[in-house]
């Protein structure tokens, strides 16, 4: 087991900052979507930053030591999490920053990839264990937390039932598809399937599963498949899943599948956030931190 998480949250959000399409959106919602980062969007009732519902989440599963991933002008975070590099107490939970910044040249960072590469790279106190990864922006149960963290391996990730989504069909296509062996140990990820692919994707019990970027991971075994991971030559970023892949080439036992069925509220545009609003709604009538 381990309680140790990384959670990415140097986005530039760039889907998040485009204009509104519904003009009955609320309009503070939409002010802060412009303004701030996607983790410190205030929702629910008791108006909490939405990284606060998924911290809260993760302290009553275990986990209990954070390196949140910010970028260079992110001073919205480290004003309301603590303002010292390393160690602040919030809530009983240690939480540190690691600084993703953008490159001469580029306007944006590297992506994904380089992001956890940073954390480990300015972290490496945390090297000879294992720690757990995942979004700012999406909004885990504590289920699927706690699986992640009590799993007793090194390396493993939920791979979620895509008929568990509470989301469009169109969107739940656009969902990169999981492919695992007869063992559950994951072989690739298949970007934007058309249907026909779908039928060779699914699993043993039918199922056709897909990664919520909610990983497990040994520090001393991926940190050099992060650091050398390619430039996606579309994209022009250095992408996550590359680096599983190159990992999981050389290490056919590296990434365990654990299964689930469960929605996963994610806040990529403006058109999300009354979805994740009356979602946290319901979840939490009266906010109290867990133990």
């Amino acid at each position: 087991m381990t309680e140790k998480m990384v959670i990415l949250a140097a986005g530039i959000s760039s889907r998040m900052k485009k204009p509104a399409t519904d003009e009955n959106l609320d309009q503070n919602l939409v002010k802060q979507a412009n303004e701030a980062s996607k983790g410190l969007i205030r929702l629910g009732k008791a108006q909490l930053p939405f990284l606060d519902y998924l911290l809260n989440n993760m302290k009553q599963a275990g986990f209990r030591e954070f390196i949140l991933v910010i970028g260079e002008n992110s001073g919205g975070f480290r004003a309301y999490y603590g303002t010292a590099d390393q160690h602040n107490d919030y809530h009983g939970l240690d939480i540190s920053y690691a600084v993703q910044s953008v490159p001469p040249g580029r306007t944006k960072p590297w992506g994904t990839a380089d992001a956890l590469f940073q954390a480990l790279d300015q972290y490496p106190e945390w090297a000879h264990s294992t720690f757990c990864m995942c979004n700012s922006d999406n909004y885990y149960s504590k289920q699927a937390l706690k699986l992640l963290r009590e799993f007793p391996g090194s390396g493993a990730w939920i791979n979620y039932d895509r008929d568990g989504f509470n989301f469009s069909k169109e969107r739940v296509s656009s969902l990169s598809v999981t492919i695992v062996d007869d063992e559950g140990y994951l072989i690739d990820f298949m970007e934007k399937p058309k249907p026909a692919d779908i039928e060779k994707a699914r699993n043993a019990d039918g199922t056709v599963r897909v990664s919520f970027n909610l990983f497990k991971f040994s520090y001393d075994l991926f940190y050099p498949y992060l650091r050398d991971c390619p430039v996606n030559p579309v994209r022009l970023e250095k992408e996550l899943p590359t680096a599983v892949l190159n990992m999981v080439r050389d290490h056919p036992h590296a990434m365990k599948a654990i299964p689930l069925k469960a929605h996963v509220p994610d806040m990529t545009s403006k058109s999300d956030l009354p979805l994740v609003q009356n979602y946290l709604d319901e979840q939490f009538p009266e906010f109290t931190w867990g133990a």
